[in-house]
């Protein structure tokens, strides 16, 4: 296993052609519902009771996670009809609400770099049949730390690497005492390929992982007995804003606050015929030629009375990728929702900050994060 962890290491350009460190978490082991005298870590494909979602129940006002009184605007669209939207089935915001997440293992696959406070690891779990990849900062010092999921932004998929321009961010958060997990998702190597119509396989793959943090945090001996489901926060930039929205309108009552930083917007119509155009046409086609009730039915902009999750949203008013109007008009629905939001915008900032917005940025976000606990 080591022999294999380092080939994966090297091959991915982690450093993992020298000796390697001994890691100082023990391999992820059955939880107590499994067999408790395996002897070997578990494979990640090894499965659990997948993780049935509450049916929606708004709740009450409160600090943590308090909900605010949707508009008749906000109401729930039906689902499509199963047989009207032939391959959209399965991918509306009720019907990802009411199916399973979960049903597997988190596994520490290896070591990758120690610092003096946190390490950092090469992680996969399974989700919907796929090995998803990505890494997990675990700060050195403590027994229970709030849980971070930090969502990468769009980088092609010839050129990612697990440890992509978001590390700097998820370093900072463990270096804050958060356990952090930055997922690849499908289809970002080396992951396996997946369905992902409407970048929809994105947000399933962190549906699972939230699943399996809730389960295998139980585990006393397991990789994550360190993590505290109960405060599980997102951060998602640009593409991982846009996942981000998603995970808070299915499953609103798991998230204790979000920071969306850059999002895409929560209108697939929108976000598509941007999205064809920066591909030149090689994606998009087959979300623009949906039915316009497939679009509605999919879209977390229809279903914003559902949130339940403080939010916290950043954008540069010099953003030429993601338009900065989108954060606008998200700040501007929310609050008239009365729903808890706090909104900062960067003068002349890009859309990935740099300098002093981007300290400033992080400041401000592990200040929401301490506020929300």
């Amino acid at each position: 296993m080591r022999g294999l962890g380092l080939f994966l290491l090297c091959l991915l350009g982690l450093g993992g052609c020298q000796t390697a460190v001994p890691a100082s978490l023990p391999p992820a082991i059955s939880l107590p519902t499994l067999a408790a005298t395996a002897a070997s870590a578990p494979s990640p494909t090894a499965t659990l009771p997948p993780l049935l979602l509450p049916t929606y129940t708004p709740l009450p006002h409160g600090t943590a996670a308090p909900q605010p009184t949707p508009p008749p605007t906000a109401t729930t669209s039906p689902a499509p009809s199963p047989t009207a939207v032939g391959p959209y089935t399965g991918l509306s915001i009720d019907e990802l609400s009411q199916r399973t997440y979960g049903g597997g293992l988190l596994e520490i696959v290896e070591t990758l770099q120690y610092y003096p406070t946190f390490t950092r690891y090469l992680i996969r779990y399974p989700s919907d049949g796929l090995t998803i990849y990505g890494f997990m900062n675990v700060p050195n010092d403590g027994e229970a730390f709030p849980v971070v999921l930090v969502l990468h932004g769009y980088v092609p998929e010839e050129t990612y690497r697990v440890q992509t321009y978001t590390t700097r961010y998820a370093d900072q958060l463990a270096e804050a005492g958060y356990l952090v997990i930055h997922p690849n998702y499908r289809n970002f190597p080396p992951s396996d390929t997946g369905p992902n119509l409407f970048r929809i396989g994105f947000a399933v793959d962190v549906l699972n992982l939230m699943a399996i943090v809730r389960e295998q945090s139980t585990d006393p001996l397991g990789p994550l007995r360190r993590a505290d489901a109960d405060r599980l926060y997102l951060w998602g930039h640009s593409m991982g804003g846009g996942i981000a929205q998603r995970v808070l309108t299915v499953w609103p009552q798991a998230v204790r606050a979000a920071v969306l930083y850059a999002p895409m917007s929560g209108d697939e119509q929108r976000n598509f015929e941007k999205i064809i155009i920066w591909s030149e046409g090689v994606t998009g086609e087959a979300e623009l030629a949906a039915p316009p009730e497939v679009i509605t039915a999919v879209s977390p902009q229809n279903y914003l009375g559902r949130w339940q999750t403080p939010i916290s949203l950043h954008h540069g008013t010099a953003d030429a990728t993601v338009p900065f109007p989108w954060s606008e008009t998200l700040c501007d629905q929310l609050k008239r929702q009365n729903h808890p939001t706090e909104c900062y915008w960067y003068e002349n900032a890009p859309h990935t900050f740099t300098g002093t917005a981007d300290a400033l940025f992080m400041e401000r976000v592990i200040t929401f994060f301490e506020s929300q606990q």
